[in-house]
């Protein structure tokens, strides 16, 4: 019964009209009529003196209202009061109405499911939705809400259709939004999802509210999210600040969250795209002639209008040129000093060997960190290249790994005039690096026989033009033979003997063992 009809009948009563006057001009029954008329003066009323206040039309307005004899409830719901700790216990654990039912039936309450949720909501809360307060829009060009949701399926009837995603941007003062379609929700979709929205606003937005995706989050919290490495460098770029919202909380980031099912029930169904660029296409256009056009219920203003008028002009200037998406990885440097990114290698320094290190590649540069200190900065190779640093190689193996010719002279002259002249011989041949391994044998001479004896030994072999390290080496064993031989000399053992006494030894002591 609206307040307004029971107003009505008392004013109708101050001016003199009586109960058939009354009922029809006002459309109800004569014994309506009185109900209302009755309740009226038990509160209170009188005609020729009360004034109809709101408050009087409130009792007359309750008293109304149907009751039962001895209280509002019946006895269900006064069992329901004498098990009312149990049944918070019950909502408290997280148990069904209906297996609360079940449970108040083994003790005797036998109420039935309707008078049951009615006490639990009315009584215990149960179901109940918090107060909500309408959050500012805050200034101009300043928030852009994000979200992704299912849009449906592109590809023609009959033939293999896919399942496509949307990107929902929407501007939080205005309400104008850029709906971008993927397959996916990778790094590289979502940075293309963003930029083609700053070409579609004609600026950047200064803070991004998004939602908890992997490409943006790496792990949700609600005052510290991880943001993914990735896309902070792209915000960092573009000027803006990231925002997640709380994880499982859609009332965060409310003016988009209604926008994923308008942009899929109002823009991308019944429509028959035949591949992703056409979609895309067709929500683009529809984002700006449907959705950019209609009246919104809320701001009462067209939101393509809306956002040209009020935050065009406070957006962050629109990027020159598209931003090249870098590549991160995480990989083992292996044996070899080296680590692969994007089908190429590139030399570590340091002994990182067996340890994971952080890659980033982009077009030019690649950078390799460990715990965010820059170990080595490559330039960017083709797939199948490699690019190697000598001085992140080991010094023993340095020369040979690089085929550094010159480094292997400065090595033989370093022990002496004529083994460098020697190796500069040896490596004086049209494939130079195929004679590599005979100056590494020299130099393993010169461990063994120490430097001044193979000095004499190739100033020997130079004066007879003979470049042949095999020569050497059977100088050098012929002239320690002949040493040793003036010497007088006898080969000392390489090894002691394994055992300093005699087996008899042991042999007589066993048996005096045996005997005791």
């Amino acid at each position: 019964m609206p307040m307004v009809e029971v107003r009505e009948v008392l004013r109708l009563r101050q001016l003199g009209y009586g109960l058939r006057r009354t009922a029809a001009l006002l459309g109800l029954d004569r014994k309506t009529v009185r109900r209302y008329l009755a309740v009226a003066e038990v509160v209170g009323f009188r005609p020729e003196s009360s004034e109809i206040t709101d408050g009087l039309v409130t009792d007359v307005l309750v008293a109304l209202q149907p009751g039962r004899p001895g209280g509002w409830h019946g006895e269900n719901w006064a069992g329901l009061e004498s098990q009312r700790s149990l049944l918070q216990e019950w909502l408290s654990d997280g148990l069904h109405l209906t297996k609360i039912e079940v449970l108040l039936r083994r003790r005797g309450v036998a109420v039935p499911y309707r008078t049951l949720h009615r006490y639990c909501v009315s009584e215990l809360g149960f179901g109940a939705q918090r107060d909500t307060v309408r959050v500012d829009d805050g200034e101009p060009g300043q928030e852009l809400q994000a979200d992704f949701g299912r849009m449906g399926l592109v590809g023609r009837r009959g033939s293999v259709r896919r399942l496509v995603k949307g990107l929902v941007l929407t501007a939080v003062l205005s309400r104008h939004m850029f709906c971008w379609l993927t397959f996916g929700e990778t790094l590289e979709e979502v940075i293309e999802g963003f930029e083609e929205a700053w070409i579609f606003f004609g600026g950047v937005f200064h803070v991004v509210i998004s939602d908890n995706l992997k490409a943006i989050v790496v792990k949700a919290d609600p005052l510290h999210p991880d943001l993914n490495t990735g896309f902070l460098e792209y915000a960092q770029a573009r000027g803006f600040v990231v925002d997640p919202c709380i994880i499982k909380s859609p009332t965060q980031k409310p003016r988009v969250e209604r926008m994923v099912p308008f942009c899929r029930q109002a823009g991308f169904a019944g429509e028959d795209f035949p591949d992703l660029g056409s979609a895309r296409a067709g929500m683009r256009r529809w984002c700006l002639e449907d959705a950019g056009m209609r009246i919104h219920g809320t701001t009462q203003r067209r939101p393509l209008e809306h956002f040209r008028e009020a935050e065009l002009a406070h957006l962050l200037p629109l990027p020159e040129g598209r931003y090249e998406v870098p590549i991160y990885a995480r990989p083992k440097v292996a044996r070899d000093h080296h680590v692969g990114v994007a089908k190429a290698l590139y030399s570590v320094p340091g002994g990182h060997i067996g340890e994971r290190v952080d890659v980033r590649a982009d077009s030019r540069l690649v950078k390799i960190s460990y715990h965010g200190i820059v170990l080595r900065e490559h330039v960017r190779q083709a797939p199948g290249g490699r690019s190697t640093f000598p001085e992140d190689l080991p010094q023993e193996k340095r020369g040979y790994a690089m085929r550094d010719l010159e480094y292997l002279k400065s090595v033989a002259t370093g022990h002496g005039e004529q083994i460098g002249i020697y190796a500069t011989q040896l490596l004086d041949s049209p494939l130079p690096w195929t004679r590599m391994r005979q100056v590494y044998r020299l130099l393993g001479l010169v461990k063994r026989y120490g430097a001044e004896r193979v000095g004499r030994a190739c100033a020997k072999t130079l004066a007879l033009e003979v470049v042949d390290v095999v020569r050497v080496q059977r100088i050098l064993e012929q002239a320690l033979e002949q040493e040793r031989e003036e010497a007088g000399v006898q080969m000392a053992l390489a090894f002691p003997p394994r055992f300093a006494r005699d087996p008899s030894e042991f042999a007589l002591k066993k048996k005096e063992n045996h005997r005791a």
